[in-house]
């Protein structure tokens, strides 16, 4: 629609602007349009009464022609259809729908039934379409007029654009089943503090029904340590000022403390005035609880780390050989054994290593083909990383031992390897070779034995090497956390 001077009628009312008292005094001069006073004189009054009511209005006669309508008509149904055509029958509009969309042909409008009826028609809501394709809402009120024998020879549609009203209240219901569904909890409360809406949001993160808290003081939710934050939260709203994602905590219900995150706005009047606070408070408990995770996590991994580089450090120092060849094997072994034990933390997320898993994947390039050239029995012990870094370097240094010059470089030799756990958690692992070649106890201690006594012993631990000719065996103790 076009723009409307100054005194046209506004299009967003809370209700329709025109009433039976006015539609009875429209009609009744609008009888003088249809000629039913002999007064000609009168005829002046209608016209200037069309153009100077604050809503539009057509006239039609009793064969539904248009034969007047003021300038609010015009610019409603954009455009001006010329009185009395024959092809302006019922309505002035270009096209009409019913509220559920579906066309309204013109003899079939309000209009063309009360014309029909004689029965008025009050507060009937029909949408236009303008030339333009541009389309509004009409709230129609149609009165039939009767010549002094009861016979309708016209009738007067008053009605008014309330497209705006409608599009106002969709937003409205919109906003409202937003502010419903939302996971947030959404509050607004008086300048007293009195909460006077409570959605979807706020039952489901506070526990209280709407019943149960609309009308009592938000108070309830604040924490006695906290009290104070309310008064000083309140003092910016009463200064027009908004509170941007206010990190704090409040009580639930049941006495449940949980961490918020709050965006306070004022409300304000039609004046300008603030007369309350709107509220979003969101439930940031996990999220709080996550940050201190990630915290834990990388104070953990750095701690973690350190450790790693600590052993390689050792490893690589206590590591020698006659040529860089060998030392290089050597410390890539000893390196490979590392890693292999790091795949079983990542499993277990750095709760540690299994043992059994940890002694099964250690020997499994040994096992070869005979499922009884390793043996491998004790119960389910969950080593902590630190010890189960240095059971795997030790572990390594035995087998290494065992394929260069014990029962594992002869094709019968085997291996067991068991361990049982004391009451005051004290491991006590045993390796045994046998039926290899003949041990010659060593004349001096090797760089593999004094890496498992230098690591052992770091964590109070002992080891213990009996080099018989059969073989050898190591009895290992340590104590675990």
């Amino acid at each position: 629609m076009s723009e409307t001077p100054l005194d046209a009628p506004r299009s967003f009312q809370a209700e329709p602007l025109t009433t039976s008292i006015e539609l009875d005094t429209v009609a009744i001069a609008a009888g003088v349009a249809l000629g039913l006073s002999d007064d000609e004189d009168g005829f002046e009054v209608p016209e200037r009464l069309f153009e100077q009511l604050p809503f539009a209005i057509y006239v039609c006669d009793r064969d539904g022609f248009v034969l007047r309508y003021n300038r609010r008509a015009a610019e409603l149904w954009g455009r001006s259809p010329e009185p009395g055509h024959p092809d302006e029958r019922f309505c002035g509009s270009y096209r009409m729908f019913r509220p559920d969309g579906s066309p309204l042909p013109h003899h079939q409008c309000p209009m063309a039934d009360v014309l029909r009826t004689g029965v008025s028609v009050r507060d009937q809501e029909i949408h236009i379409e303008r030339p333009d394709g541009s389309r509004g809402i009409a709230l129609v009120d149609i009165e039939a007029i009767k010549d002094r024998g009861g016979n309708i020879v016209g009738a007067i549609n008053c009605f008014q654009d309330i497209s705006a009203r409608k599009r106002g209240e969709e937003a409205a219901l919109r906003l409202a089943a937003i502010i419903q569904s939302s996971d947030d909890a959404i509050i607004s409360k008086d300048l007293d503090g009195i909460v006077t809406s409570w959605n979807g949001g706020a039952e489901r993160i506070f526990g209280y029904l709407a019943e149960e808290i609309v009308g009592n003081p938000i108070a309830v939710l604040i924490p006695p340590d906290r009290q104070k934050e309310e008064a000083a939260i309140m003092g910016q709203i009463r200064r027009g000022q908004s509170v941007e994602h206010y990190e704090t905590v409040r009580q639930c219900k049941h006495g449940r403390l949980i961490d918020i995150s709050l965006t306070i706005s004022p409300v304000r009047n039609a004046q300008g005035k603030v007369v309350g606070a709107a509220k979003i408070a969101r439930n940031i408990t996990e999220h709080k609880r996550s940050q201190a995770q990630i915290v834990n996590l990388a104070r953990e991994a750095e701690h973690r780390t350190k450790n790693i580089l600590a052993t390689v450090l050792a490893t690589v120092r206590l590591s020698h050989s006659d040529t860089s060849d060998d030392l290089k094997r050597l410390i890539e072994g000893r390196i490979g054994a590392l890693a292999k034990v790091h795949t079983l933390f990542v499993e277990s997320r750095w709760e540690g290593a299994e043992l059994h898993r940890l002694v099964t994947q250690e020997l499994l390039a040994y096992s070869g083909e005979s499922e009884t050239r390793v043996r491998i029995d004790g119960p389910a012990v969950m080593l902590e990383p630190s010890t189960a870094q240095t059971a795997a370097i030790a572990l390594h240094e035995l087998a290494t031992n065992a394929a260069k010059y014990g029962s594992l470089s002869a094709a019968g030799g085997h291996v067991e390897i068991k361990w049982s756990l004391a009451a005051d958690r004290r491991l006590s692992l045993c390796w045994v070779e046998s039926e290899g070649p003949t041990v010659t106890p060593p004349t001096h201690r090797g760089f593999g034995t004094r890496i498992m006594e230098n690591m052992i012993g770091q964590f109070k631990g002992e080891v213990r090497f009996d080099w018989r000719a059969e073989g050898l065996t190591c009895e290992i103790a340590l104590p675990l956390a």
